[in-house]
C-alpha cells in the first residue's frame, strides 16, 4: 500500500516553487514539442513513406484538437478540479507521445499526435490557473507569471536545437520518447505539490458548440489539406466543403444563444477584440506554416542535417526571446498600435524576403528574413493579447484571453493546411516551390498590419469595454 506521506504537500515559500516548476515543466512539454517536430519531418518521410499530406497531418493533428479543445480545457478545469484536468492532460500527452515514438507507420503517428494535441488543450490553460492560485497576491504573482511566460520563449530556442540533435544522432522517435520522463516528472510533482482548485459557480460545458467546432474546423482542414489528392470537385472534396458550412452555420446559431456558449458572440462587437482574433489568427498562418516549410527547404534545398536547420532557426528564435522581453516597456512607450502595425509589417516583410531568398546562394538571405520575422513576432505576440483583453470588461479577461489563444492555433491549423497546399501544387519540390507559399503568407501578414492599423487605438490598453 502506497504510503499517505508520499503525495504530502511542502508548505510555504519551496512548495509554490515546487507548483511553478510543475506548471513551467507543463508548458515547455507541449511548446517544445509544437518546435521539434518540424524538424523531424524530412526522416520522418524517408523512414514512413510519408507524402507532403501526411506531413502536413502530422503537424496539424497536434494543433487542430489543441484549437478545438483549448477553450473546453480551461472550463473543465474550473468545473472539475484543475489538479485533476492537469494530470489528465499531462497523461494524454505522455501517451501521445509514446504512440508517435513507437508508431509503425504515418496513421499511428498521426493519431498520437492528435492525442497530444487533447492533452496540450486539457494541460495548458490549467497552469496558469494553477499559479493564480499558488500566488494569490498581485504583487507576488508577477515574478512566477514573468517566469512561466518565458517559456514559451525557452522552448523556441530549446526545441530546434535539442530536438535537430536528437534527430540526427539518436533518430526521429528520440523526440517524443525524451518528453516522457519530463511528463512523467510534472505528473508526480502535480499530485505532490498542488494544491486541487475548482470555480465551478457560473461555469458550463457547452457540448453542442463543442462538437460543432471540431466539425468546423476538421472539415475545413480535411478538405483543404485532401483537396489535391482527392480533386476539388469530387464527391469528398465536395462533401467536406458541405459539412464544413453546414457545421459553421450551425456552430454560428449555437453560439449565438448567449450564457453558456464556448464563445460568446456578443463579444465580438468590440471591434478592437475582433481586430485582435483577427490579428492573432493571421500572425500563425503564416508563422506555422514558415515553421513547417522552412527545415523541409534547409534539408532538401541546402542539405542541411536536422541539427544545423534548427541551429539555422536561430536566428528567429533568438530575436523572438529578446524583443519579447522588451515589449512590455515598447507598449508602454510606443502605444499597442505602434506595435502591432510594426510587428505585423515586419513579420510580412520577413516572409517576403524568405519568398526572394529561396533561389539565391548561400544561407545568409535567409537567417536575414528570419530575423526580421523573429523581431515582428516578439513586438507582436503580447501586445495583440493585451489588447484583446482590455477591450472587454474585467470579468470577462480570462474569457478574451482563451480566444485570442484560440485565434492563433485556428491560424496555425489553416496555415499549415492552405500554405502547404500551395507548396505542394505549385512546383516540383525545388527551391521554386517555395515561394508562393512564403509571398501568401507574408500577404496575410501586411493584412494583419492593415487590421492593426485600421481597428487598434493607439491607447487601446487604457480603454475597458462591456
Amino acid at each position: 500500500m502506497v504510503s499517505a506521506t508520499l503525495f504530502a504537500r511542502p508548505a510555504g515559500t519551496a512548495a509554490r516553487a515546487l507548483v511553478l516548476l510543475t506548471m513551467c515543466l507543463g508548458v515547455l512539454v507541449a511548446q517544445i514539442d509544437t518546435s521539434v517536430v518540424n524538424l523531424a519531418l524530412r526522416a520522418i518521410k524517408a523512414d514512413l513513406g510519408a507524402d507532403l499530406g501526411s506531413l502536413q497531418w502530422v503537424v496539424d493533428a497536434y494543433n487542430l484538437a489543441y484549437a478545438t479543445l483549448l477553450l473546453t480545457g480551461g472550463v473543465l478545469g474550473d468545473l472539475y478540479g484543475r489538479r485533476r484536468l492537469f494530470a489528465l492532460g499531462i497523461a494524454l500527452f505522455t501517451a501521445g507521445s509514446l504512440i508517435c515514438g513507437l508508431a509503425p507507420n504515418v496513421a499511428a503517428l498521426i493519431a498520437g499526435r492528435a492525442v497530444a494535441g487533447l492533452g496540450a488543450a486539457l494541460e495548458v490553460p490549467i497552469t496558469l490557473a494553477i499559479l493564480t492560485v499558488a500566488y494569490p497576491e498581485p504583487d507576488e504573482r508577477a515574478l512566477p507569471l514573468g517566469i512561466w511566460a518565458s517559456c514559451n520563449g525557452i522552448a523556441f530556442i530549446i526545441g530546434p536545437t535539442l530536438g535537430g540533435a536528437l534527430v540526427d544522432h539518436t533518430g526521429w522517435r528520440s523526440i517524443f520518447l525524451l518528453i516522457v520522463p519530463l511528463c512523467l516528472l510534472a505528473l508526480g510533482l502535480g499530485f505532490a505539490t498542488v494544491e486541487e482548485s475548482a470555480a465551478p459557480k457560473g461555469r458550463h460545458l457547452d457540448l453542442r458548440g463543442q462538437a460543432l467546432a471540431i466539425l468546423t474546423l476538421g472539415a475545413l482542414s480535411l478538405g483543404v489539406i485532401e483537396g489535391p489528392r482527392w480533386g476539388w470537385t469530387s464527391p469528398p472534396g465536395i462533401a467536406s466543403i458541405i459539412v464544413f458550412v453546414a457545421a459553421l452555420i450551425a456552430f454560428l446559431s449555437v453560439e449565438a444563444r448567449g450564457d453558456g456558449a464556448m464563445i460568446p458572440l456578443a463579444l465580438l462587437r468590440a471591434r478592437a477584440l475582433s481586430a485582435a482574433l483577427a490579428i492573432a489568427a493571421l500572425m500563425t498562418f503564416g508563422m506555422y506554416a514558415m515553421l513547417f516549410l522552412t527545415p523541409l527547404y534547409l534539408q532538401s534545398i541546402h542539405g542541411s542535417s536536422a541539427l544545423a536547420a534548427g541551429l539555422q532557426l536561430l536566428p528567429m528564435s533568438l530575436a523572438f526571446v529578446i524583443v519579447a522581453q522588451l515589449s512590455g516597456w515598447l507598449t508602454n512607450a510606443l502605444g499597442p498600435r505602434v506595435m502591432t502595425v510594426g510587428g505585423m509589417s515586419l513579420m510580412g516583410i520577413g516572409m517576403l524576403m524568405m519568398a526572394l531568398a529561396v533561389t539565391a546562394d548561400g544561407l545568409i538571405p535567409v537567417e536575414a528574413a528570419l530575423l526580421v520575422i523573429g523581431i515582428g513576432l516578439g513586438l507582436n505576440t503580447a501586445p495583440v493579447q493585451n489588447v484583446a483583453v482590455a477591450a472587454v470588461a474585467p470579468e470577462r479577461a480570462g474569457t478574451a484571453s482563451g480566444l485570442v489563444n484560440t485565434a492563433r492555433m485556428v491560424g496555425a491549423t489553416l496555415g499549415v493546411a492552405v500554405l502547404g497546399v500551395l507548396f505542394a501544387l505549385h512546383g516540383d519540390g525545388g527551391a521554386a516551390s517555395f515561394r508562393l507559399p512564403y509571398l501568401v503568407g507574408g500577404a496575410g501578414e501586411l493584412l494583419g498590419a492593415v487590421l492593426a492599423f485600421t481597428f487598434v487605438a493607439a491607447d487601446a490598453l487604457k480603454r475597458k469595454k462591456a
